[in-house]
């Protein structure tokens, strides 16, 4: 049998190419129906039939970040590591990492893993056949290329504190988040900017002042890019047609001195959400441009902070340093209802991702926290609104 590789890619992303040698070996796709022998060992009872169908331990640190691609869940800590996960038996492939700092986010393009650190780097895995270790760092961002084409000229240089220059192409502080649009990789950082980065030759295209404060979660829809930031608000970029630079579309505002932890947005790009430091998750619906917002909700979600949030089809899900996550339908008009609450893990929820697969009437969520673990879930979807308050202890 040959090794099952990554080999799939997001919709916005595209491929950099590659010699044969090099590229994934063809393997099985996973199939969510091979699950349904999982969920059907416990008899469904209604709504509140949650499942915990693994609690996945092997992290040295807190579980940071999640990503799924085909048959495996890539799920990275702050201890350095990255552990890629093998469906449907949920069991542990390889494990790899390397840097000077914790992994703050990881994104997949083609056969590559992109993954941001605390001390300021992106490096560059392929997955390679031809290779014992599969996932292999090829390289990190900036590249030397990149360095040397930009460190003889004073003008590259920027004020990042006082007394202290970097090149415009380095982030000054920890890369908090990636998002991949259009053959291009996105990075969010705490110095407050906003990299552009080209999947095709690693080349940084630009930067921007994006923020106030640090940036905390970037995520893509239909060529615009949403960048959430302690600052309290959500900023929408795109490209006009014609032109390479991005350029401010709209701005969504948040609660005032509330850090926007999160955010997410829908599929059609009608709808953005993002989870505050309040507990609060608020939605904003946009006009056809991007460049017109307008809050749709504001709900309570939590006690305490929401740390990340996640949407499959008409579901958005919430995590939060309660420990719980809360399960949410979304209204027609962009509104959200809670339909559940689920708690399992021991620390606050960190990082969650839908399948957005259907599985046996319900959906596979995965929730990383700083319990170390990766919890993996079966959810329901149920359209009774009976339910809305249930609260489910798995």
């Amino acid at each position: 049998m040959s090794t099952p590789l990554l080999s799939v890619t997001t919709s916005s992303s595209s491929s950099t190419g590659s010699n044969s040698d090099d590229s994934p070996a063809t393997s099985r796709r996973f199939d969510p129906r091979d699950l349904k022998y999982q969920i059907s060992i416990t008899p469904n009872c209604g709504f509140n039939s949650y499942r915990s169908l693994a609690v996945l331990s092997g992290h040295i640190g807190s579980v940071s970040c999640l990503a799924l691609c085909g048959e495996f869940i890539l799920s990275a800590s702050q201890g350095k590591d990255i552990i890629v996960w093998q469906q449907p038996d949920l069991r542990r492939f390889t494990k790899f990492g390397q840097g000077d700092g914790s992994v703050k986010a990881l994104v997949t393009v083609a056969n590559k893993v992109f993954t941001s650190h605390q001390d300021g780097r992106i490096r560059v895995w392929k997955v390679s056949r031809s290779s014992e270790n599969v996932f292999k760092l090829v390289d990190s961002l900036p590249t030397t290329k990149d360095y040397l084409g930009n460190c003889m000229k004073q003008s590259n240089y920027v004020q990042t504190r006082r007394h202290h220059k970097r090149l415009w192409i380095e982030h000054a502080d920890s890369i908090s988040c990636l998002a991949v649009c259009n053959g291009l990789i996105y990075s969010g950082s705490w110095d407050k900017t906003l990299k552009v980065w080209r999947v095709s030759d690693l080349k940084c295209l630009e930067s921007i002042k994006a923020h106030d404060d640090a940036i905390n979660g970037l995520v893509s829809s239909k060529g615009i890019v949403y960048s959430a930031s302690a600052d309290g608000k959500i900023k929408a970029w795109g490209r006009e047609k014609n032109c390479s630079k991005h350029a401010l579309k709209g701005i969504l505002e948040g609660h005032k001195d509330v850090s926007l932890n999160s955010v997410i947005a829908s599929e059609d790009g009608k709808f953005v959400y993002g989870g505050g430091s309040d507990g609060y998750v608020m939605g904003w619906s946009g006009n056809e441009k991007s460049d017109s917002w307008k809050v749709i909700c504001e709900v309570k979600a939590h006690q305490v902070a929401v740390l990340c949030v996640c949407l499959t089809g008409d579901y958005l899900c919430s995590g939060s340093a309660d420990k719980s996550i809360g399960i949410w339908r979304r209204e027609i008009g962009g509104e959200i209802c809670r339909v559940g609450v689920i708690r399992g893990h021991e620390g606050p929820v960190k990082c969650l991702q839908a399948s957005p697969n259907s599985v046996g009437g319900g959906f596979m969520l995965y929730s990383g926290s700083l319990d170390k673990s990766l919890r993996v879930w079966w959810v329901p979807k149920n359209s009774s609104k009976a339910e809305k308050n249930s609260t489910i202890l798995c």
